[in-house]
């Protein structure tokens, strides 16, 4: 049997877990670790059986013999808990952000030097087929060598950063390290170069307000009107992602953020980000450009076009999604995690690259704050 942890079994514990399962008959869930351990129990009915709670990292990992673990707890303790599981050399998933800050990035850093333990990070973008069709065309040299790059992500579900936890940017990180994490892991993998510079700003222009601290939407004499009222989204049958007012005194996050980042060959890539458009408005689009060719595509469509730019000529794919909630990502993730357990393969997500773009997302933080240029680099 394969032997697998979670730790955090909120909604992304239970969506990786879920996966793993249905991809080989032989792994189980033995342990949990969470801080709501009764009401999983409940949930999860007589499927808890089996299964070890704990209320602490440290006594899961001392009494279970384990193959994998899969870390998915809030933002800010995923460094702490991944240095514990690192210790005792056991492969895992780590999900994003991989650190909050500079000195929880430099710790996991030395941590996994020193363990050598394979990490994958769930970097759906990369992973998705979407990603990985969009990653052989770059290396067909059909675009020639890739010299600038656009990408815009317009989210239409941004609410849920500000109207849930998320809302606390002291757990997130800011929006950086939330959202565009993923976005400069992409480039970066598409490219195979690292940043070198980043210049960035971000900009709180429409979720801020004086509405009570604390306040639910339910409470609230607007319930009824606000656009963004969870109770008026409930009665209307459309998604609902918090409960909380996203126009109180303490919600936090920025709603839009740019950088230009600079690579190593010299090359540059502009990147913006938004989290009040809405509907038709997302996209989540990527424009790579070489001297032969541009090529575009975009997470909502799963459409690539190459155009050519010394002939007419335009070549479109369309690209199926994965079958999971994240293009196809949350699957592979989780089929990473078992190759390495059962063949020794290293991760496709490898945790230095996750690093590196942890690393380039504190600084674009950094350069937005401070209104200064920021070489992404490990020294400080």
């Amino acid at each position: 049997m394969i032997n697998i942890a979670v730790i955090g079994y909120g909604f992304r514990g239970k969506v990786l877990s879920n996966n793993i399962l249905k991809l080989n008959e032989n792994v189980r869930i033995t342990a949990i670790m969470d801080t709501r351990n009764e009401e999983i129990r409940k949930d999860l009915g007589e499927l808890a059986d089996p299964i070890r709670f704990y209320d602490t990292v440290d006594e899961l990992l001392d009494h279970e013999k384990l193959d994998g673990v899969i870390i998915s707890t809030r933002c800010s303790s995923h460094t702490r808990v991944a240095v514990k599981v690192m210790q005792k050399g056991i492969p895992c998933i780590l999900e994003k952000p991989v650190a909050t800050n500079m000195e929880d990035l430099m710790t996991l850093k030395s941590a996994y030097e020193s363990s050598g333990t394979e990490v994958a990070v769930p970097f759906s973008l990369r992973l998705s087929p979407l990603g990985q069709a969009a990653k052989e065309i770059a290396d067909s040299g059909k675009l020639g060598s890739i010299e600038h790059v656009q990408a815009i992500n317009n989210v239409s579900y941004g609410s849920v950063y500000f109207q849930n936890w998320y809302r606390d940017d002291k757990e997130t990180g800011g929006l950086f390290l939330q959202k565009a994490t993923h976005d400069f892991d992409l480039i970066q993998y598409i490219l195979g170069l690292k940043p070198v510079w980043v210049s960035a700003v971000k900009s709180k222009q429409i979720f801020k307000g004086n509405k009570q601290a604390g306040l639910k939407c339910e409470a609230c004499e607007e319930q009824h009107t606000c656009l963004e009222s969870a109770v008026l989204h409930r009665k209307k049958g459309e998604p609902v992602h918090g409960e909380m007012c996203c126009f109180a005194t303490d919600t936090g996050n920025e709603d839009s953020g740019s950088a230009i980042i600079e690579y190593e060959s010299g090359m540059h890539a502009s990147y913006s980000q938004n989290f009040f458009a809405r509907n038709k408005a997302g996209t989540r689009t990527f424009r790579f450009l070489g001297y032969k060719g541009t090529m575009e595509f975009d997470y909502y469509t799963n459409r690539i076009q190459v155009f050519m730019h010394h002939t007419n000529r335009v070549e479109t794919y369309d690209i199926p999604p994965g079958n999971d909630s994240h293009g196809g990502g949350d699957i592979a993730v989780c089929q990473s995690l078992l190759d390495t357990i059962t063949q020794g393969v290293p991760s496709q997500t490898p945790l230095e690259e996750a690093m590196v773009s942890a690393l380039l997302c504190l600084k674009a933080t950094s350069s937005a704050e401070t209104r200064i240029s920021q070489e992404v680099k490990w020294t400080d």
